[in-house]
């Protein structure tokens, strides 16, 4: 194993992915939204920065290889569970998530079968969009949880009509009930747009892969 900086930023992103669900279990929101959201991306430019710097300094090896698929899964599997779970189990991010978590188990275990041919699965350039969709799907989503729990804490107690006279302008907006309000409204739908769209690039590579593992899967119907 080569301990260069481009393997060691890509082990840190590895680590940070179950930090996503830690910050959950000891910060309180909205604490755990912004650490949550601040570490996923943190943890997500890492990605471009280590292999842009392995491919600068020619630092590419078979461990940074290895561990950057593991990572990214990692930090797309354990942050979509731990939104799916806080959106109450939404229809609109549950099916989407399924459909990734789906597609990276099966990919992982055609691999896992093909063993030493398991090369001609290589990462396209269609599989580097779409982590970037989801990475950036995710980001908005957890950024979406810190507007609405901001909007829930400061219009606690407050009814209805008082609620709808704010956001109509017939009363003042002294706590900025108003931006918090469209800023939640906007990022959860930005978030699970691209959250649709990451899976259906991720349906998409999911195929192509499975197209490209037929031949190995036939049986030999001369033996």
């Amino acid at each position: 194993m080569n301990w260069n900086i481009p393997n060691i930023l890509t082990l840190l992103r590895l680590l940070a992915a179950p930090g996503v669900a830690v910050m959950f279990l000891y910060f309180t929101r909205p604490w755990a939204d912004w650490l949550a959201l601040v570490l996923f991306v943190a943890a997500a430019l890492t990605d471009w920065v280590d292999g842009y710097l392995a491919r600068a300094w020619k630092q590419e090896s078979r461990f940074g290889a290895m561990l950057d698929p593991i990572a990214d899964k990692a930090m797309v599997v354990i942050a979509l569970l731990v939104i799916t779970g806080f959106s109450g189990m939404n229809p609109w991010i549950l099916l989407p998530s399924t459909v990734i978590l789906f597609r990276e188990v099966f990919v992982s275990g055609l691999r896992e079968f093909l063993g030493d041919t398991a090369g001609l699965l290589k990462v396209t350039k269609l599989a580097k969009w779409k982590t970037t969709a989801q990475m950036i799907a995710i980001a908005v989503l957890f950024a979406q949880g810190v507007f609405e729990h901001y909007l829930g804490m400061q219009s606690w107690g407050m009814d209805q009509q008082m609620f709808e006279s704010i956001m109509s302008g017939l009363e003042e907006d002294v706590l900025g009930l108003k931006w918090k309000y469209w800023g939640a409204y906007i990022t959860w739908w930005a978030g699970v747009g691209l959250l649709w769209v990451a899976a259906l690039l991720t349906f998409m590579t999911g195929f192509d892969y499975l197209r490209k593992a037929l031949p190995y899967l036939r049986e030999d119907k001369t033996s």
